[in-house]
């Protein structure tokens, strides 16, 4: 019998048994090297016989069921994000607040904001979690040691700009990336398309791309737009996705990773 629990502060205590597997959701051990962090579709390899496993950051997941597919065939070098993260990654707090929000903004009332940093509604706010030192976010810093851990990649060059955007649900991630061999679009959305996890919508013609609305509710994310990069093609691309970073971020990657563990044991 394998006991299967979502748990923090305690986490370390309850796998001392050596029988409880414990999948952790916050970020408190997404950074201890012992610790693997976890997208089953791309290191599931890297939680075999271990009992402590960390979920990662939603905004991370979301970019990394993308990126991984184009950095196995061509090699990443270089990947810049700018995120837009709807109103509920900060929880049920920060839904209520745009709505209430919303609804007062309409009525020309006052409106006071606890969650974010200023008033969401009507507007976006490049400020999630705490700055840093070096001027990013802590929400930027995740995607960037998060990218990095789950790829087995710690010198790969990343950025990011971490956006709250007043919408219910569902993330969006514009990417760009720099290759170290040739990529073209045609050849991009090829892999896209066998990759698990991944929806291709990418028809700009008929008016089909990634968005909130279409993601939302979705087990997979979808990512489009994908053309070649005006600054670093033909070794770049730059792409859109879109996914709900309550499923695919949170709820759907840590079942996933206890399938996969409860299979292994």
């Amino acid at each position: 019998m394998v006991d299967l629990v979502e748990l923090c502060r305690y986490s370390p205590q309850i796998v001392a048994n050596g029988k409880t597997i414990v999948i952790d959701n916050s970020s408190a051990f997404r950074y201890k090297d012992d610790i693997p962090l976890v997208v089953p579709e791309i290191n599931s390899d890297a939680m075999k016989g271990k009992l402590l496993i960390a979920n990662p950051n939603c905004t991370t997941a979301i970019a990394a069921m993308a990126l991984w597919p184009l950095h196995k065939r061509f090699r990443l070098r270089k990947v810049i994000v700018s995120t837009y993260q709807a109103a509920s990654g900060a929880g049920a707090a920060g839904m209520t607040e745009l709505e209430e929000g919303t609804r007062q903004a309409l009525e020309n009332q006052p409106h006071v904001n606890e969650v974010f940093a200023h008033p969401l509604p009507f507007n976006v706010i490049p400020h999630i979690d705490a700055f840093q030192s070096n001027g990013y976010t802590k929400e930027e810093m995740k995607v960037v040691w998060e990218t990095q851990k789950i790829f087995g990649e710690k010198d790969l060059s990343c950025s990011c700009t971490a956006v709250r955007i007043p919408t219910k649900r569902a993330h969006s991630e514009a990417i760009t990336i720099e290759t170290e061999e040739e990529v073209t679009p045609e050849a991009a959305m090829e892999v896209l398309k066998g990759a698990p996890g991944l929806q291709v919508v990418d028809n700009p013609a008929e008016k089909q791309y990634p968005m909130p609305l279409t993601s939302t509710k979705k087990y997979d994310v979808e990512v489009g737009r994908i053309r070649s990069s005006l600054v670093f093609a033909p070794k770049g691309l730059d792409l859109f996705v879109s996914g709900d970073q309550l499923l695919r971020g949170a709820a759907l990657n840590a079942v996933l990773i206890a399938e996969a563990k409860l299979r292994e044991s």
